[in-house]
Parts: structure tokens; C-alpha cells; sequence
């Protein structure tokens, strides 16, 4: 018999694979369901030889992969009892015939019934967790186990190895014929064995459990010794817990603070080998250690994905900067500048400049919905949309934004979409051509210090199927500025008050004359010493073309 056992950090899988093929995958149609999101619905074929003693995995085309040994494999491969199997980023391993570990895990649900035990204890854990009677204390193994038990909180191993580890511990001062460590559902209401452990290996069975002993362990988070069940009669038709003649059991709830995270089961079938208070204390203070190391394994995890994130984000942040334009073009007779300061380390603003084939400018500024790296994403899709048709001879503003913005409908989600400013500016006669995608309005500085509000000429792009865009024009004399911005320049935020409109325009034309780096560096000084020490809640993003004066 081949046994396939694995875990995707929070279920355990278990199971026993007579010869045949096994189609493993997300989808609960699937013989070997495994719902985690790096499975996919048809992930990997396994098929077991008729004579039971060769497996051999398929990949069926899965979006991240299969891996053997580390090995991503992309055809039949034979694999060896022992390997380690990554169908995606869940673990397994297989056992065949007497290669099959002693100790087994099962994802098999225990069976609850509503039988109250009679002949138990209940001690609360802050009871059972004193410090342990002088009989337990000079049994000559415990001192050894105990430091064999506080060795498991540093080893850098699985779960699911970890708990074979502690539970070999406790058997070694604990007499008993199975012990098994628990999980619970997140609705509590089910439990499943994440580890078991038979010193003799044999199949470790099916859990039949009482609510109350449940309830008492998860709820009220006590240690429970049980006497005999099957002198209790309304437990002597029940499938007993090792469908054999129990004679004794404990269990101990593993917390953290008010979070019930498993539980701690032994029992025994030998009448020599009755439990005590003194076998319960014992008991939870393994079951301490247990859930320490439970803890730690949950945190080392966090802390490893969180850190794996951050270097992505880094990643995609230097992406980013890089799909920016970081020398600009130059424009006989202008003055050009961009610049962004995101809030977070990637972002949702993007900003482009470049010269067509006719030699005229474009500048293109726009703000996508959302924030974080799915912000991100639609903003390198919407860039790249655009500059896969700057080359175009023929290139038609209009007729381009109406194709991205129809890209973006067809293929993204209804809460993607972007307001998105871009103009064209004619050098020689400072004809400004422009779109604006509902969009804030850039301003038009006038060398005078007047201000002119470039409005939308139509929605946002990629909200709906239509084409509601319009182009209009205006005309850039000596000495004025074109300056566009996102909403993170007039909405940075000092507490309930924000920067404003007014103060930005009054800003701008308070520096109209510099050139526009230093616009961009006046401004954005200025935003800082509003904001003061409040969180940057959006990134900062500009623009800014000026006609140079006629000398």
C-alpha cells in the first residue's frame, strides 16, 4: 500500500493510494483535493504500478509547477519513497509498503458524540500547569525528556516532523498506546489529527471524541483525565477511540493566550498503566512546550513570508522606477520636468514623456485605483498599452486612449480603472493638444500669473464600454507653465485638513518664474512642511512643460 501524507501549513493530508491513477489538484472534484491557492484545479497525476511498489508523478501543465527534490519536473517522473513533493508550495511525501513511517498523519475528521464520560477529571490549566508533584519529578527519564522537549523549540524543522519529535518525547515517560496531537477547525466544530504516534505502527484508527471532553478543552481550555469509558454503558456501543478496551486517556488544550490552537492526546489499553492527576500535570506541561513551539513555528512563518514580500515589493519598487522615464526628452524652446514620490514603496501614479515620430512632445500623467502592488500592476499595463504605439507614425491621442481605456474594460476587474491626463504640445507654435480622462485639472500658468483649469473632456478609462472622450486645445505662450499633478499633491493630509487646491494654485504662481525642477522642489517642500510628521496617505506625482521667454 503507497500512503501519500502532506500538509499546506495549516491541514494535514493523509492518504492510502491502492494501485491505480490519482488526479491531485484544488478543485473538490479532484480524488486528492487539496483547496490551497498555489494548487492548481488539476494539479499533478499520481499513479500507482499494479504491483504497488512504484509511483510515478505527472505535472498536468500547473500554473507553479511540480518539484521532486527540489527538481521541477515536466514529464513521468518515478518517485522514491521518502522524496519530498512540492505541488506547488504545498509539501508531501511518499511511503510504500513497509518503508511507511511508524507514525502517520490524517486529515480524518474525529467523530463527536454527545456522551458525557463519567469516572474523569478537569483541572484548569493554570492548576495542571504547577509545579509538577515530587513523584513525578524524580522519575529518572523526565529530566532528559524535559530537555529533549525544550531542544524541539530551536530545531529548524517542519510541523509536521516537529510533532513526530515530541510526541516520540512524551512517550518515552508517559506509558501509552497512542498519542496524537489535534487540530481544530476554525469554526470549531471539528477536530483532525495533525500527528499520531503507535509504537507498535499500526493503523492509528478513527476518533470518537465526546462534546463535552471537546467543550472542556476547547471552550473552558482545561486538561481532562477520562477513567474508563467502556465501564461507562453509554459508551459500550461506540467504536472505542482505538477500537480496542481503552483503560485510560488525558488530553490538554494547546493555547495561546485565548486561542485555542490543538490539543494533547494520549491513552492506554493496559490497566497497569491507569492515569493520574500526577500523569495529567505531566502532560500539560509537555502540551505547554507544544504550543510554544506551535507558536514560534506560526511566527518564524509569518516572518519568513512577510520578509519574502518585502524583497518583492523592493523588486517591483526598482521595476517601477525603472519603467519611469528618467531622462526626459528635450523640446527645442521648453523647459520639462516630472517627478513622483510614492507613498509606499510601489504605487498607482505613472507619468511619461516622450517625442513622437513628428517630433511633437507628449506628456501623459495618471492615477490608478487602488493602492500597493495592484495598483502597481495596472499601472505598468496602462504605461506599456501607450508606448507600444508611441512609434506609430499615425499616432491619434484620442484614438489611443480610447483603445487602452477598452483594453483595460475588457480584461481587468470593475474596480480597475484609471483618470489619466495627456497632451501633445507642437513646439514651434505651442499648440497644445489634449484628453482629459476625468482627471484632475491640470493648470495653465500664464506668464502674468493668471490661471487657466484644463477640465475633463470625458470619464475615466476602463470604467465602462464606451468612447466619451473629446479633445480639446490651447496654446502656450512665452513664459507660461503647463502644470499637472495627481490628487496626492491637493488631498496630502495633515490630520482632518487637507492641502487644497487653492494653496497648491497660489504656490505655483508664486514660483511660476523658476524653471520647473524647481517648481517641482518648491511644491513639494511645501506639501512636506503642511504635512508635517503625519503617514503619507498617497503618492505625489507632477508634470510641468514651460514655454521658455523670448530673450
Amino acid at each position: 500500500m503507497v500512503k501519500l501524507t502532506g500538509t499546506d501549513g495549516t491541514r494535514i493530508y493523509s492518504w492510502s493510494l491502492a494501485p491505480g491513477k490519482y488526479v491531485l489538484g484544488r478543485s473538490p472534484d479532484c480524488p486528492l483535493s487539496v483547496p490551497d491557492k498555489t494548487v492548481s484545479r488539476n494539479h499533478a497525476e499520481i499513479e500507482v504500478t499494479p504491483s504497488g511498489d512504484q509511483v510515478f508523478i505527472t505535472d498536468l501543465g500547473s500554473h507553479n509547477g511540480t518539484a521532486v527534490d527540489g527538481q521541477r519536473i515536466s514529464s513521468q517522473t518515478l518517485v522514491r519513497p521518502g522524496a519530498h513533493i512540492l505541488f506547488g508550495q504545498t509539501e508531501f511525501k511518499i511511503a510504500i509498503g513497509e518503508d511507511q513511517l511508524p507514525a502517520s498523519t490524517t486529515m480524518q475528521a474525529a467523530k463527536l458524540v454527545e456522551h458525557e464520560p463519567e469516572q474523569s477529571m478537569v483541572l484548569s490549566m493554570r492548576e495542571a500547569l504547577k509545579p509538577l508533584p515530587s513523584r513525578v519529578v524524580d522519575i529518572p527519564e523526565l529530566l532528559p525528556t524535559l530537555f529533549d522537549m525544550a531542544s524541539a523549540l530551536v530545531l529548524l524543522e517542519s510541523r509536521e516532523a516537529m510533532l513526530q519529535r515530541v510526541l516520540g518525547i512524551v512517550a518515552k515517560v508517559i506509558p501509552a498506546d497512542r498519542l496524537a496531537v489535534l487540530f481544530v477547525s476554525d469554526s470549531q466544530d471539528q477536530v483532525f489529527t495533525g500527528a499520531t504516534l503507535l509504537p507498535n505502527g499500526r493503523d492509528p484508527g478513527s476518533f470518537t471524541l465526546s462534546r463535552t471532553i471537546i467543550k472542556e478543552l476547547l471552550s473552558n481550555r482545561n486538561a481532562i483525565l477520562i477513567g474508563n469509558p467502556l465501564d461507562d454503558p453509554r459508551f459500550a456501543g461506540q467504536q472505542s477511540i482505538i477500537m480496542s478496551a481503552l483503560k485510560s486517556a488525558m488530553a490538554v488544550p494547546l493555547f495561546d493566550g485565548d486561542r485555542v490552537l490543538g490539543i494533547l492526546y494520549v491513552d492506554t489499553t493496559n490497566p497497569l498503566h491507569r492515569y493520574s492527576d500526577e500523569y495529567l500535570r505531566l502532560l500539560a506541561t509537555f502540551g505547554n512546550i507544544i504550543a510554544a513551539r506551535l507558536v514560534n513555528s506560526a511566527l518564524l512563518h509569518e516572518r519568513e513570508e512577510k520578509q519574502a514580500m518585502e524583497v518583492e515589493l523592493r523588486r517591483a519598487s526598482m521595476i517601477q522606477r525603472n519603467l519611469l522615464a528618467a531622462t526626459l526628452p528635450e523640446l527645442a524652446g521648453y523647459q520639462v520636468h516630472a517627478f513622483q514620490k510614492p507613498s509606499r514603496l510601489v504605487g498607482g501614479d505613472l507619468y511619461d514623456v516622450t517625442l513622437l515620430p513628428d517630433g511633437k512632445l507628449l506628456v501623459l500623467v495618471a492615477d490608478v485605483s487602488g493602492k500597493g502592488m495592484g495598483a502597481a500592476l495596472l499601472m505598468s499595463n496602462i504605461l506599456a498599452s501607450f508606448r507600444i504605439r508611441y512609434q506609430d507614425p499615425s499616432f491619434d491621442l484620442l484614438h489611443v486612449i480610447r483603445q487602452v481605456s477598452k483594453q483595460l474594460w475588457r480584461y481587468s476587474a470593475p474596480e480597475d480603472f484609471a483618470t489619466l491626463f495627456a497632451a501633445i504640445i507642437e513646439g514651434p507654435t505651442g499648440t497644445v493638444r489634449y484628453v482629459n480622462a476625468g482627471h484632475n485639472a491640470p493648470l495653465l500658468v500664464r506668464q502674468s500669473g493668471a490661471i487657466e483649469h484644463l477640465e475633463p473632456t470625458g470619464t475615466l478609462i476602463g470604467a465602462f464600454d464606451m468612447d466619451p472622450w473629446t479633445e480639446a486645445t490651447q496654446q502656450l505662450s512665452d513664459g507660461d507653465l503647463l502644470f499637472i499633478f495627481t490628487d496626492g499633491v491637493t488631498e496630502a493630509m495633515k490630520e482632518n485638513e487637507q492641502y487644497t487646491d487653492v494653496r497648491m494654485e497660489r504656490m505655483v504662481v508664486s514660483v511660476r518664474n523658476l524653471d520647473p525642477a524647481a517648481i517641482a522642489a518648491r511644491v513639494t517642500e511645501d506639501i512636506e512642511e503642511f504635512v508635517g510628521d503625519a503617514p503619507r496617505s498617497d503618492d505625489i506625482t507632477m508634470a510641468i512643460v514651460k514655454k521658455e521667454p523670448t530673450r
